[in-house]
């Protein structure tokens, strides 16, 4: 833990609270984290964990060697704007909001030219119970030293993954990013599929997440890639060769792919229009 590491929060909500919460005791002390966030409850929860709190940012962000942005990306031209007159050379700059380019980001950042220290980061939802994982992009600028603190910071609410350029960052939130609804929305249909064939919702429940959880540790764990996992479970004629035979007329692999395809496109999208400010 390194005591003179101070870290700013440029928005406190849930992801940056996550943040907070893995970074707490580990990178730095609570008591070194200051957060600019308007919304009243949200700094007195963070000011009861011994962090310092402003509505708007003030002269303590130049304490800080590390500013997270972490406001939705709609909000995020404003937030640099108003922030920026406190950035100090040699700030490490992570932003965790979706739709902003890294190139876009550096020249709101920099006053005469890019700003070179600048990390990009696309995080998911599992990161509020440290079970995240970020596609993380880092501009020319920041050095090796840099990337590895960038990478144990964001490491603290799960598992992380370089990628070389925003196109990537695209293809990570199709995948990772959106991720986590498509598992949820298959639990849904795992649940009601149950319920169908004759068990309660609690019993379904149950039943489809243990599965998924345990589906899940056991690809991780095993050399043997999801397809050979998979052949294991199904018997020729059984009742899972049954059920797969199915997904493959209705092409879910496809399906999948298209869902994906639809994701990056739009944050593509989304990417051009917030990139206009």
């Amino acid at each position: 833990m390194d005591k003179n590491l101070h870290i700013a929060f440029i928005g406190g909500g849930n992801m940056a609270t996550a943040l907070g919460a893995g970074l707490a005791g580990k990178i730095c002390p609570p008591e070194n984290f200051h957060v600019v966030d308007i919304n009243t409850d949200a700094r007195a929860a963070w000011a009861a964990r011994g962090a310092t709190a402003s509505a708007t940012p003030d002269s303590r962000l130049e304490q800080c060697q590390v500013w997270f942005y972490a406001v939705k990306p709609q909000f995020m031209h404003e937030a640099v704007t108003t922030s920026r007159p406190f950035l100090r050379d040699g700030t490490l700059v992570i932003s965790v909001a979706a739709g902003i380019r890294g190139d876009v980001l550096a020249g709101w950042l920099g006053a005469t030219a890019p700003w070179p220290k600048l990390v990009r980061c696309m995080p998911n939802t599992p990161a509020l119970v440290g079970e995240g994982v970020t596609g993380m992009l880092a501009m020319p600028g920041v050095t090796d030293q840099e990337r590895r603190l960038a990478e144990t910071m964001l490491a603290s609410v799960g598992s992380v993954v370089w990628v070389a350029d925003d196109a990537a960052i695209d293809a990570v939130t199709a995948l990772s990013g959106s991720g986590p609804a498509y598992v949820f929305r298959f639990i849904e249909a795992l649940i009601e599929g149950g319920q169908r064939v004759g068990l309660n919702a609690e019993q379904a429940r149950e039943l489809a997440l243990g599965t998924l959880s345990g589906a899940v540790r056991l690809a991780r764990e095993s050399d043997d890639p999801p397809a050979v996992l998979r052949d294991r479970v199904t018997s020729k004629g059984g009742t899972t060769a049954a059920a797969l035979k199915v997904f493959e007329e209705d092409d879910f692999m496809g399906l999948v792919s298209r869902a994906m395809q639809a994701a990056a496109q739009r944050s593509r999208e989304l990417a051009d229009e917030f990139g206009k400010a």
